[in-house]
C-alpha cells in the first residue's frame, strides 16, 4: 500500500499536468475555435512600438531583479561569490528553467554546475537553490493576498464564484505564512522538521528576501500589462489578479513554460476585456520577451561556458570525427537533451493546434485529385503527427534510440504534410529547424527500448497488433470527419457534429494507439543479478577491482544494455549506492549507470555512487549528480582541489536530498572495504 502511494505521488505531478493541459485544449475548441491566424497578425501589428520598447525594458528589469536571488543566496550559503558569475549562473538557471519546466530541477542543474566549478560546496550550492525557490514564492504569496483583499473579484472563475469571506480568509492565510517565515527567522534561526535541520536566514535578510520577491512578480506582470491596449476596468491591479492566477496554473501543470494552460487561462481571464486575437498577440510577444529570447541568449551563453570549461576534450575529437558529429559531443551534457525534448514537445503541440488558429485549407492548386484526398486528412493527420511527436517527447527525455528516429521521421513528414498547405510555410520552417537541431545528438540516446532489448515477446507482439488496429479503425473514421472546420482527433472527440459512436471510436483508437506505442517504445525494466560469487567473477571478467564492491557490503550488479559493463551496487537508507564506476567496454558503460538510475526509480530510491572516476562525471552530471571530492581513503576531501588537479575519486549524488544521508555513512563503508576479505 505505501509503495503504490508512493508510485502515485511520483506519477501525481504528471498527471495533473496533463489533466490541465488537455482542460485547456477543451476550451481553446470551445470558446475559441473560430480564432484566425490573419487577425492575431494584425492585432500584432496594432501594438504601438512604445508599448513594445517598454515591455522589453521591463523584461530586462525582471532578469536583473531576479539576479539578486542568487546574490543573497550565495550570502545565505556562506560563500559569497562576486556579482558577474551571480548574474551569469542565474540568468542561465532562469532562462532555461522558465522554458525546459521542472523548474526547480532544471535550474538546480545548472546552478550545480556553474558554482561547482566556482567553489561552492554541495551543500553551499543546495542552499542557494533553495533561497531562491523559495523567494519566489515568497513575493507570489504577498502579491496574492493583497489581491485577494483589494481587488478579489479579478480571480477567474474563483473570483466569482466563491463568497468573498472565503477569499479573504485565503488571502489572510498567505499573508500569515509570510509573516510567520519572517517571525521564525528573528526568533528559531535554525529548527528541525522531519528529522532535518533548516537554517533560516537572518530576519533582515529574510525582508528584503519578500521586498525583491514582491517586486520581481510585480515587474513581470507589467511586462505582460505594457502589451495590451487600454480597457474600461482593467486597471494594473485587477490585471495583477489575472496575471497571478494564470501563472500559479502554469506552474502546478508542470510543463515547459506552462505552455497551453498559462495560455489558456490568460485567454479566459482577460476575454471579459479584449477580442482573443488582441490577447494572443500578447501572449505571443510576452513569450518571445521573456521566454524565447532568453532562452536562445542563455543556452549560447551556458553552451559557450561549457566549451570553455572542456576545451581539451573537445580539441582532442577535432580532426578524428566528422564536424557534425563533434558538435554533437559537445552538447552531450543534460541541456542538450533536455533542450531538444524541449522542441520536440512543443512541436507536437503546434501540430496539436493548428486547426485552433486555421481553417481547413485549399489543397486544389497542388492538383485537384491529391487535392480531394489532402482535404479529407484537413487537421487530423497533423494532430495525429502532434500526438506522436509529444509522446516521442517522453522518449527522448529517457535517452530510447528508437525514439530518436521516429522523432526525425514525424518531424519530417509534418514538414512534407504543411509544404502542402497555403500559408503554413512558417510551420515547415519551425520542423525543419527542430529537426536540424536533434540530428547532431544521436549519440545522446543510447537506451535500447524494451521492443528492440530482448527476445520479441507476446506482449510486444500485442502492441504491435493493437497499434495497427487502431491506426485502421482511425482510417475507417475519417469518412465521418473530414467536413468538420476543425478535424483534428481531438476536436472531433468533442464535436456534438459527429455521432457519438464515431466520437468514442476515435478516442479509444487515440489512446491504445499511444498506449501501444509506448508500450513499444519505453526502455525495458531493469533487472538486477544478486551479489554472489558468481557476479563477483563476471565483475572480474570485466576488468573489475573487485575490491571495493566486495568489501562495501554489495548487494547486486546492474548490466548495461548491451551486458558487456556491470555496475555494482549496495542499498543505503533511500539511496541506491553504485560502488565505483561500471566495469565493462566503454560503448556498455554509460548505459549501466542509466540502468542504475532507472533501477533506483523502479525502487522508490535516489541514485548515487561512491568512488566515482573522473572520465564520467559528465555522465554523472546528466542525471543531475552533483560530484563531491574524495580523498585516497574514499572520505571527502579536506580542501577543493580546483579544477586543474581533479581528484581520483568522487561521491556522485544529489547533494541537496542525499548528502546529509551518506556522509554518516562513508566511514563504515570505507571500513568494511579495508577489513573484509576477497574471495573468488
Amino acid at each position: 500500500m505505501v509503495d503504490s502511494l508512493k508510485r502515485l505521488a511520483r506519477h501525481l505531478p504528471a498527471v495533473l499536468g496533463l489533466a490541465l493541459l488537455v482542460g485547456a485544449v477543451y476550451v481553446v475548441q470551445r470558446e475559441f475555435r473560430h480564432l484566425q491566424l490573419k487577425d492575431i497578425g494584425h492585432a500584432l501589428e496594432a501594438i504601438p512600438h512604445a508599448a513594445l520598447a517598454f515591455a522589453f525594458a521591463w523584461t530586462i528589469l525582471s532578469y536583473f531583479i531576479l539576479t539578486f536571488y542568487d546574490r543573497l543566496g550565495t550570502i545565505y550559503a556562506g560563500h559569497k561569490v562576486s556579482y558577474g558569475r551571480v548574474a551569469f549562473a542565474s540568468f542561465c538557471a532562469y532562462a532555461l528553467s522558465h522554458n525546459l519546466g521542472f523548474a526547480a530541477v532544471s535550474g538546480a542543474a545548472v546552478r550545480y554546475r556553474l558554482y561547482a566549478h566556482w567553489g561552492l560546496t554541495p551543500l553551499q550550492i543546495g542552499k542557494t537553490v533553495a533561497f531562491c525557490s523559495l523567494t519566489f514564492g515568497l513575493g507570489g504569496m504577498v502579491l496574492g493576498g493583497a489581491i485577494l483583499f483589494v481587488e478579489p473579484g479579478s480571480v477567474p472563475f474563483f473570483g466569482q464564484h466563491l463568497p468573498r469571506a472565503a477569499l479573504y480568509g485565503v488571502g489572510a492565510l498567505l499573508w500569515v505564512i509570510v509573516l510567520g517565515y519572517v517571525t521564525l527567522s528573528r526568533i528559531l534561526g535554525t529548527f528541525r522538521v522531519f528529522g532535518h535541520a533548516i537554517e533560516l536566514p537572518g530576519w533582515r535578510m529574510a525582508i528584503v528576501q519578500v521586498l525583491l520577491a514582491t517586486i520581481d512578480v510585480a515587474t513581470t506582470a507589467t511586462i505582460f500589462y505594457a502589451l495590451l491596449p487600454p480597457a474600461h476596468g482593467l486597471h494594473w491591479l485587477v490585471f495583477l489578479g489575472i496575471y497571478l492566477s494564470c501563472y500559479s496554473a502554469g506552474l502546478a501543470a508542470n510543463l515547459p513554460g506552462g505552455i497551453g494552460v498559462f495560455d489558456t487561462a490568460m485567454l479566459f481571464g482577460l476575454e471579459p476585456y479584449f477580442s482573443a486575437p488582441h490577447i494572443v498577440g500578447a501572449i505571443l510577444v510576452f513569450r518571445l520577451y521573456y521566454y524565447v529570447i532568453p532562452l536562445f541568449l542563455a543556452g549560447s551563453l551556458f553552451a559557450g561556458n561549457e566549451i570553455l570549461l572542456r576545451g581539451g576534450g573537445i580539441l582532442r575529437h577535432v580532426g578524428r570525427l566528422p564536424a557534425i558529429q563533434a558538435m554533437g559531443r559537445w552538447s552531450e551534457p543534460d541541456f542538450a537533451v533536455t533542450a531538444t525534448t524541449g522542441a520536440v514537445g512543443l512541436c507536437g503541440v503546434l501540430m496539436l493546434g493548428l486547426g485552433v488558429l486555421t481553417p481547413q485549407s485549399d489543397f486544389s492548386w497542388i492538383d485537384p485529385d491529391y487535392g480531394d484526398l489532402a482535404s479529407q486528412a484537413g487537421q487530423f493527420v497533423p494532430s495525429l503527427i502532434g500526438a506522436g511527436l509529444v509522446l516521442m517527447a517522453i522518449g527522448l527525455s529517457h535517452r530510447v534510440n528508437l525514439a530518436w528516429t521516429l522523432t526525425i521521421l514525424l518531424l519530417v513528414a509534418g514538414a512534407a504534410f504543411a509544404a502542402t498547405q497555403a500559408n503554413r510555410l512558417w510551420v515547415v520552417g519551425i520542423l525543419a529547424l527542430t529537426t536540424l537541431l536533434l540530428a547532431p545528438f544521436r549519440a545522446c540516446f543510447y537506451r535500447h527500448p524494451r521492443l528492440l532489448a530482448g527476445p520479441f515477446d507476446p506482449s510486444s507482439a500485442m502492441s504491435l497488433i493493437v497499434l495497427v488496429v487502431c491506426l485502421l479503425a482511425l482510417a475507417v473514421t475519417r469518412p465521418h470527419t473530414h467536413a468538420l472546420h476543425n478535424n483534428a482527433f481531438w476536436a472531433v472527440i468533442l464535436s456534438r457534429e459527429v455521432p457519438n459512436s464515431v466520437r468514442l471510436a476515435v478516442g479509444i483508437a487515440v489512446l491504445l494507439g499511444l498506449t501501444a506505442m509506448w508500450l513499444l517504445l519505453r526502455p525495458s525494466r531493469v533487472s538486477f543479478i544478486p551479489w554472489d560469487q558468481e557476479a563477483l567473477r563476471m565483475l572480474r571478467n570485466l576488468g573489475a577491482q573487485p575490491d571495493t564492491a566486495a568489501t562495501a557490503g554489495a548487494e547486486g550488479v546492474v548490466m548495461g544494455e548491451a551486458e558487456k559493463a556491470a555496475l555494482p551496487f549496495r542499498r543505503c537508507g533511500r539511496v541506491l549506492l553504485g560502488l565505483g564506476d561500471p566495469s565493462g567496454e566503454e560503448s556498455d558503460r554509460v548505459s549501466a549507470i542509466w540502468r542504475l538510475r532507472d533501477l533506483a526509480r523502479q525502487e522508490g530510491l535516489d541514485a548515487a555512487v561512491w568512488r566515482a572516476g573522473p572520465d564520467l562525471l559528465k555522465i554523472y552530471g546528466d542525471l543531475g549528480l552533483t560530484a563531491l571530492p574524495l580523498d585516497e581513503d574514499g572520505l571527502p576531501a579536506a580542501e577543493s582541489q580546483g579544477d586543474t588537479l581533479p581528484a581520483r575519486h568522487y561521491l556522485v549524488c544529489q547533494a541537496e536530498r542525499d548528502l546529509n544521508l551518506l556522509l554518516p555513512i562513508l566511514p563504515k563503508l570505507v571500513k568494511d572495504r579495508a577489513v573484509t576479505p576477497v574471495s573468488v
